[in-house]
């Protein structure tokens, strides 16, 4: 016999190595936006923004200042590695792709929140962590970044042979406690929320979206050298705004 799993989902989670020089610089820059209200604030956002919650524009990674760059090349590094692995994509195929991408901040204090939502544009999210907050005692779900089990009907008849299945089937969402550095990469489709924060500082994060289309074959005969990585892809759209 051999019970196997259909339906996975990937998810993939990384950590950016020596973050706190980076993340305070990001942290100062976006307080310093978020004070600047409407110049920054998303001004079509179709989601109900609660009170506690500031959302930035979708035009963050395309500010020059060196530490949204360095935070920019990091994600799409590790977002191409995970696109690569979960496609079975050679180098010469990933260099084949075009990427496109949206991004923002969100600064979170007490009692703000995000409702459920998914990002139906796109082929891949992602979420980096730049200040988790200090959480009120006792409050373990303040802030948490959730899941929801795609799996729609798999609660719909729960008894003692199915209510305590191991994670790989379980019928439970995810919940996810993210730190400072932390990114987490996943697929857009999936729905997901982040809880109440309760604390009396902020929840500084920076979202995305991305997706992909096949490149330009006339843009073959632009030569590379060494492992891909996001600046060949960004290169490759100077180029082609050149041309």
């Amino acid at each position: 016999m051999a019970v196997t799993s259909f339906f996975s989902v990937p998810f993939a989670r990384f950590r950016l190595p020596d973050a706190a020089p980076l993340n305070a610089e990001l942290r100062d820059l976006i307080l310093a936006r978020e004070k600047e209200g409407a110049r920054w604030r998303n001004p079509q956002s179709n989601m109900n923004i609660p009170n506690g919650l500031f959302e930035s524009n979708f035009e963050l990674f395309l500010w020059p200042e060196r530490c949204i760059q360095q935070l920019y090349e990091f994600c799409m590094n590790q977002l191409f590695s995970v696109v690569g692995e979960v496609n079975g994509y050679t180098r010469d195929r990933l260099m084949q792709l075009e990427l496109k991408c949206h991004a923002w901040f969100h600064v979170t204090r007490r009692n703000g929140q995000f409702n459920a939502h998914n990002h139906p544009m796109a082929s891949w999210s992602g979420v980096y962590c730049v200040q988790s907050g200090t959480s009120d005692a006792g409050e373990s779900k303040s802030g948490v970044l959730h899941f929801q089990n795609p799996h729609q009907h798999a609660g719909m008849f729960i008894d003692p042979a199915n209510e305590h299945m191991i994670d790989a089937y379980t019928s439970k969402g995810r919940n996810l406690v993210l730190s400072a550095g932390d990114l987490v990469l996943f697929p857009s489709w999936l729905f997901h929320e982040v809880f109440p924060f309760h604390g009396d500082d902020e929840r500084i994060t920076i979202a995305f979206n991305c997706w992909f289309n096949e490149r330009d074959p006339a843009l073959n005969r632009f030569k590379w050298s060494g492992p891909p990585s996001w600046r060949t892809w960004r290169s490759i759209q100077i180029a082609r705004r050149k041309t």
